[in-house]
């Protein structure tokens, strides 16, 4: 279990290096010499307010109640890694393509309901927060007001869970 578990932090890490050294590269004497643009367009402006951040209690509350569309917003591997239960993989990277898919293709495309720009119970979830965060302020530039995003991911649930 331990080796699993360095296993994936040591796979983050390296991820998470690798993704930050294409974004910038170093020129003469270690100095940064320039940036290339980003597509990612969450910024501090974007941050969600309080009323938008589901809780850890009010996640389990609604999924109890069956009363939630929960999207994971991580990659696959990290999906199948572990999961909250009834969660919906739709990596970051698709989700503005897949919020745009005809109600018919969403469903055909994840095997579950589309969502509505006007449901109150639309949940974005990543690992930590920033993708749910990301995937918040897209989902808003659709037309989803009333989506929200349960801020502490799955590192706190599985914390919670025990997992």
């Amino acid at each position: 279990m331990v080796n699993m578990v360095s296993g994936l932090l040591l796979r983050r890490i390296f991820l998470t290096v690798a993704e930050t050294s294409s974004r910038v590269s170093l020129g003469m004497r270690g100095q940064w010499c320039g940036f290339t643009t980003s597509t990612t367009r969450f910024s501090e402006s974007s941050l969600p307010n309080p009323d938008s951040v589901v809780s850890y209690k009010q996640l389990k509350n609604m999924l109890s109640t069956h009363n939630i569309q929960l999207f994971d917003v991580r990659n696959q591997d990290e999906f199948m890694a572990g999961r909250i239960p009834d969660s919906v993989n739709i990596p970051l990277s698709q989700l503005e393509e897949s919020l745009k898919l005809s109600p018919e293709h969403f469903q055909l495309q994840f095997e579950v309901k589309a969502p509505g720009k006007d449901d109150d119970n639309l949940v974005f979830h990543c690992q930590k927060g920033r993708r749910s965060a990301e995937a918040l302020a897209i989902a808003r530039q659709l037309g989803f007001n009333r989506v929200r995003h349960y801020q502490g991911g799955y590192s706190e649930w599985a914390a919670h869970e025990g997992k």
